[in-house]
């Protein structure tokens, strides 16, 4: 146990914490920015470490816009469900508005709404003729959904959420762009809350959903029907999940220990390491959610370890703060297997159960070659397994293959290197109308430009970079778990593509790892503006500074607006939008 020195106790509250002496490395790491925990100036209590309370209006800001504390404290109850709903409302308006343009199959659409289509009318996908894509937009009632088997290299789920919406819709660009758009609208809103529940700030939860409200990547993505952006919502919604889960089971911890003679609430190193922390169903929802996430891509694996690992960190620290003494074994000993069955069994089930589709059907891809093996050569070591799960795991080892050997070239490829600093984006879709045509302006004096640009906000994206470098240091220094949990939803959507130098990649799968840039973008700029307590010289300027740069991101957003549409524009303009040759 560390001793708490008499000296570090003089000039507190009475009711204050003792404060430990900092340990020799913690004095050499004071050089780079390192504060322990528990600061010698203001401790924080017990209660409040575990179970922080949420940041209120100063008092003396609602004065001066004359609302007394009553109404103070309704608009901050009214705004915490209000405040993100506003700014989901201008997600949604951005996102559907004008939804069917362009009224083309665009990019790698060409694949997944026509799969989509199949999944949804007959639990498999098919094998589409090559020339299809041209009926499909002026005749869709006339096209026949095939019943040979396609030969698809993702699971089954985002397409089964793609094709909800053309079942709800129709064969048609809104169609398939539908549900994909509301997801994206969705996001925002579950960005809103995060943000909210990590800063214990509705300002800040709201700024984050914000900037992901107003970038392009994520907004092109919410309009296109692809994978990614449904893999961004249930990663998004399984980090959710554990946060709830972490704040439940620090309550739990915070509720079970004692109180002294004043009602502090303090550390108790047996309780801390016996205590079992009982049903916890939000870990159970992230398994849930992590599964999706794998059933829509594969990558959603990866996402499934880095969180898996978070969530056990969580939990040493939430019983280190309670007192215990040996947190990682007591972790191992209450918390371990918990935590592997409420998440790795539970994602696999979910991942099976989104094959229903092709598992009952005996039409799908691959689906009756353990029937065909058993025929030829007997059923083997692995018979006694059901035919259909041998013939989906040797359909996935198939598509593994796929994967890793996917080496083609492609115009678009990109390295994760240069992903954040939008080195290479995607163009979606491409026209030249003539003036006068399609939209162009007859005053145009050449030919316009319409086009889809896979492209992240830039000034967004590049302060970005440093909102990073800040989390990194934050984490490393100060000890934030905040500033880890954004940086482990970075990593784990970033990191693992860097295991395929050699693979054909592209700039949009970095849309799953967008909400957690806005979170560091967000966490920068609230220490821009100053910690509660800082002088009102100091959060004066430090609020004119961080609005200047929410302020140039969004009208950055507006500027890029008709590439991100498909708007047409002269080409002149278009090529003003080009800041990077290697945009174009």
């Amino acid at each position: 146990m560390t001793s708490t020195a008499p000296e570090a106790l003089e000039g507190q509250h009475p009711m204050a914490e003792p404060v430990a002496e900092p340990s020799s490395w913690q004095k050499r790491l004071r050089r780079f920015g390192y504060v322990p925990p528990a600061g010698s100036a203001a401790p924080i209590g017990l209660r409040e470490r575990l179970v922080p309370s949420y940041t209120r209006p100063s008092e003396r800001v609602m004065s001066l816009l004359g609302i007394g504390p009553d109404r103070s404290e309704r608009l901050w109850r009214l705004m915490a469900w209000g405040g993100p709903l506003l700014v989901t409302a201008v997600a949604g308006l951005l996102r559907f508005w004008n939804l069917g343009k362009p009224n083309a199959v665009i990019f790698d659409e060409t694949y997944y709404a026509k799969d989509s289509w199949a999944l949804i009318n007959q639990g498999y996908e098919g094998a589409w003729p090559k020339d299809i894509d041209k009926t499909v937009l002026s005749d869709p009632g006339s096209v026949l959904v095939p019943t040979d088997p396609g030969y698809v290299v993702h699971p089954p789920m985002g397409k089964w959420v793609i094709g909800l919406g053309e079942k709800l819709i129709g064969f048609e660009p809104l169609g398939w762009r539908f549900m994909v758009a509301l997801l994206g609208t969705l996001s925002v809103l579950m960005l809103c809350r995060i943000g909210r529940r990590l800063f214990r700030s509705t300002f800040l939860g709201c700024l984050a959903g914000l900037l992901l409200a107003v970038d392009g990547l994520h907004f092109v993505m919410s309009r296109t029907a692809l994978l990614d952006q449904v893999l961004m919502l249930f990663v998004l919604a399984a980090f959710c999940c554990l946060v709830l889960d972490r704040d439940r089971t620090r309550k739990r911890l915070a509720g079970a220990l004692p109180e002294d003679e004043e009602g502090v609430l303090r550390p108790d190193a047996e309780i801390a390491e016996s205590l079992r922390l009982g049903w916890r169903p939000w870990r159970i929802a992230a398994g849930v959610m992590l599964g999706l996430a794998a059933a829509t891509k594969w990558n959603g694996l990866y996402v499934m370890v880095g969180f898996g690992l978070m969530t056990v960190l969580w939990d040493v620290g939430g019983r280190r703060t309670a007192g215990a003494v040996r947190p990682y074994l007591a972790v191992i000993k209450k918390d371990l297997v918990p935590a592997f069955v409420s998440v790795v069994p539970v994602a696999i089930v979910t991942y099976l159960v989104t094959w229903t589709g092709w598992i009952v059907s005996d039409k799908g891809y691959f689906r009756n070659w353990a029937a065909d093996q058993d025929k030829l050569d007997g059923s083997g070591t692995w018979g006694w397994l059901p035919q259909w799960l041998r013939s989906l795991w040797h359909y996935e080892s198939e598509v593994y293959s796929f994967h890793v050997g996917l080496t083609s070239p492609h115009t678009y490829e990109s390295n994760p290197w240069s992903w954040i600093v939008l080195g290479r984006p995607v163009s979606y879709f491409y026209e030249s109308p003539a003036p006068g045509t399609a939209g162009c302006p007859a005053s145009a004096k050449e030919k316009c430009a319409a086009e889809v640009l896979a492209l992240g906000t830039p000034l967004l994206w590049w302060a970005a970079c440093f909102a990073i470098l800040y989390i990194l240091w934050r984490w490393a220094f100060r000890r934030d778990w905040r500033a880890g949990a954004i940086a482990c939803g970075i990593a784990a959507g970033w990191v693992p593509w860097f295991l395929y130098q050699e693979r054909t990649i592209f700039l949009f799968y970095a849309v799953v790892f967008v909400p957690f840039l806005c979170l560091a973008v967000a966490m920068m700029l609230g220490a821009i503006i100053g910690p509660a307590g800082s002088s009102e010289r100091r959060r004066t300027f430090g609020a004119v500074a961080a609005g200047c740069i929410v302020l140039l991101i969004v009208w950055n957003f507006i500027y890029f607006w008709p590439i991100y549409t498909g708007t047409p524009i002269p080409l002149d303009q278009w090529r003003n939008r080009m800041w990077l040759d290697t945009w174009v």
